[in-house]
């Protein structure tokens, strides 16, 4: 449903020679989403890892895609190549009708690494996301608080759903982290430094 929306966009930068295009995951699929990436790539823009303009925290971060320095020649081939793309048609690396972001065999382990690098820079993202719900919780429980009273039954339940909320960012945090370790080892086994020292300072 998305997704020519979102490649006519990706396009439409290229077009007009944008050094730079942003995107959210609106495929449902973290691995449809690294397809997609497989695909910019084809039409001349690489993935680089979060957006500049994604707040901070965000379920739904930006992710960027810089241009390459052959760009043009990358669009033009590919366009060349596959013309109904936009339309509906076949993608680059992609199998031909049904699910269109599926990739063939051949470029199943560049699609599998993007997906790595992609969960990588997702699970990046949890620390910060719900910090700000868990600072809020308790001035919005105020609210409810003078009306009833600072009595020892209120405060324990606005105690318990403070806990809740909480033990949920907990749990998230922990499942980030093991999702970083897991595509992590994937990256460093096949030799990716990801993200690249560069980016890291």
């Amino acid at each position: 449903m998305f997704l020519q929306p979102q490649l006519a966009a990706l396009l439409r930068h290229g077009s007009q020679g944008a050094e730079r295009h942003d995107a959210r995951n609106l495929q449902r699929s973290w691995r449809k989403f690294a397809a997609f990436a497989y695909v910019a790539e084809q039409y001349g823009y690489q993935y680089v890892g979060l957006s500049p303009l994604s707040p901070k925290g965000s379920p739904n971060p930006y992710f960027a895609f810089r241009r390459t320095q052959d760009a043009v020649e990358r669009a033009t081939r590919t366009t060349e190549r596959y013309p109904t793309a936009l339309q509906g048609g076949q993608l680059p690396g992609m199998r031909p009708g049904g699910n269109r972001l599926r990739p063939i065999t051949e470029t199943r382990r560049d699609v599998d690494l993007l997906h790595a690098r992609i969960m990588v820079d997702y699970s990046r993202t949890h620390r910060r996301r719900g910090l700000i719900a868990l600072v809020i919780i308790p001035f919005v429980m105020l609210i409810p608080l003078s009306q009833a009273g600072f009595a020892g039954g209120a405060l324990l339940v606005c105690a318990v759903v403070w806990l809740f909320f909480a033990a949920l960012w907990a749990l998230g945090l922990h499942l980030a982290r093991r999702r970083l370790t897991k595509y992590g080892g994937i990256l460093a086994g096949a030799g990716v430094e990801w993200p690249p020292t560069r980016a890291r300072r």
